[in-house]
């Protein structure tokens, strides 16, 4: 009857993609079909019994309490316009060069994903500040709304990432899950620093890419990218003081979990902490403010919450009706071994990158293939970065792509939707030609953990 958590999984894809909300949608649906097995005697109701101690083991979690102290510091960073002030100062400084403006909301747009994470934030702030002067100055829409969409997506891969945390703690249950299945009763684990390690190489590959085509366009399409008439030079006090604040944060945060002084944790409270004084010492600070922070971490720490607690339902139903051993028979079976299982998988994800956001994507099917692909030998720390950057594409692959939709919300009605589809196709080749690199030298992503942790 393995059949049935087939069609649990293709019923919660089209639920999902009717619109309903996402943790509701998949405990429904996992609740729905365990009714239907138990009627159909395929399903034994008392697995259900385990659901108290696997939500308690997940609000008690502490890897996931970096989650709400990470969303702070990046919605305190956005409220204390970081990125205004450095997103003015570079394109003064780089108007005058071919593709300038471009070039500016790249290193920006990098920027704020190592010092924020939200994509969402990066995105709106890039799209409100760089967009109008972009095309005032001439610019080809495609290009333009394709960098500044493109560019928000990198607080995906750049740690510290929410998107690393999530994926860290569930390739972890993961990787011991295998290990268990193999009879190691001491396993090994993974953590949000390895992958936080691990991410920085291909991060910074895919940032040179970005750049490179700038560069490019500017070069052989100057007509896309008309020189900023108004260049001029910035005084290096003024560059400074934009540049320094989200650097010195980025460096105390990431370089305490990298040199084993704090966890993810402690550093994202660290990270909150310093966003608040930069925002006190850029005099951003206020009771309405705080509010305003306050309220939106709330919001997405409880919609993280919320979607674990669904997809663990999920996944206790799906497992309860044979679906784990059906998708290890299947990836055991299938052509080419280990490396067409990974093909699999990879091409499963992209493509489910269009229908399903990230974190749905994190909870629900991760944890469904990662402790197969593990027991079949696969690399944990390299596996989890090429299904971060694999995940990266789903911001900006159409029609669900969420870094489009926040986009065209703040997208002058008079630049047609097509041309921000049309803007992001280079950009997810760019992400694709990173996975392929990452598939042929692992060592890109593993070779920094392993000297920083041996």
């Amino acid at each position: 009857m393995e059949w049935l958590a087939i069609l649990m999984f293709v019923v919660v894809c089209l639920v999902l993609m009717l619109g309903y909300p996402v943790a509701f949608s998949l405990a429904g649906t996992a609740l729905i079909f365990a009714g239907l097995g138990s009627v159909l005697n395929v399903f034994d109701m008392a697995l259900l019994n385990a659901l108290p101690s696997r939500l308690y083991g997940i609000m008690t979690n502490q890897t996931l309490l970096a989650v709400p102290m990470f969303v702070f510091m990046g919605v305190m960073l956005e409220k204390s316009k970081v990125a205004e002030q450095l997103l003015t100062s570079l394109t003064k400084t780089l108007g005058g060069l071919p593709a300038g403006m471009g070039i500016a909301v790249t290193l920006v747009g990098a920027l704020m994903a190592a010092s924020t994470g939200i994509v969402g934030a990066t995105v709106v702030t890039m799209g409100l500040l760089s967009l109008p002067s972009m095309m005032k100055q001439g610019y080809n829409q495609s290009y333009a709304t394709g960098v500044i969409a493109a560019t928000g997506t990198l607080g995906q891969i750049i740690p510290p990432s929410i998107a690393l945390v999530l994926l860290g703690d569930v390739l972890s249950s993961s990787y011991q899950q295998a290990q268990l299945s193999q009879g190691i009763f001491s396993p090994e684990t993974i953590s949000v620093g390895d992958l936080f390690a691990a991410a920085i190489v291909p991060g910074l590959i895919l940032v040179g890419l970005y750049l490179i085509y700038s560069i490019g366009i500017g070069v052989f399409k100057p007509e896309w990218t008309p020189k900023q008439t108004n260049a001029e030079k910035v005084p290096l006090t003024t560059l400074l003081g934009s540049l320094l604040p989200p650097l010195v944060l980025i460096f105390i945060v990431l370089g305490s979990i990298l040199m084993g002084v704090a966890t993810p944790t402690e550093a994202a409270g660290i990270g909150a902490f310093g966003a608040t004084i930069i925002a006190l010492q850029k005099r951003k600070l206020s009771l309405e403010t705080l509010k305003a922070v306050m309220l939106s971490t709330t919001s997405v720490t409880s919609m993280v919450f919320m979607i674990l607690i669904g997809a663990s339902i999920f996944s206790l139903v799906f497992r309860g009706l044979g679906g784990e051993e059906l998708v290890h028979s299947l990836f055991q079976n299938m052509p080419g071994g280990t490396f067409g299982a990974l093909l699999i998988v990879m091409a499963v994800i992209f493509l489910l990158g269009f229908i399903l956001d990230f974190i749905e994507i994190t909870f629900v099917v991760v944890p469904l293939v990662a402790p197969v692909l593990f027991v079949m030998g696969v690399d944990p720390i390299w596996l989890g970065i090429m299904i971060a950057i694999n995940l990266q594409t789903s911001f900006l692959t159409p029609p669900f792509g969420f870094a489009l939709f926040y986009l065209r919300g703040v997208t002058p009605k008079s630049i047609p939707t097509s041309a921000i589809y049309k803007g992001v196709i280079p950009f997810i080749l760019m992400q694709i030609l990173l996975l392929i690199t990452l598939a042929l030298w692992p060592e890109l992503a593993t070779a920094l953990p392993k000297y920083i942790y041996g």
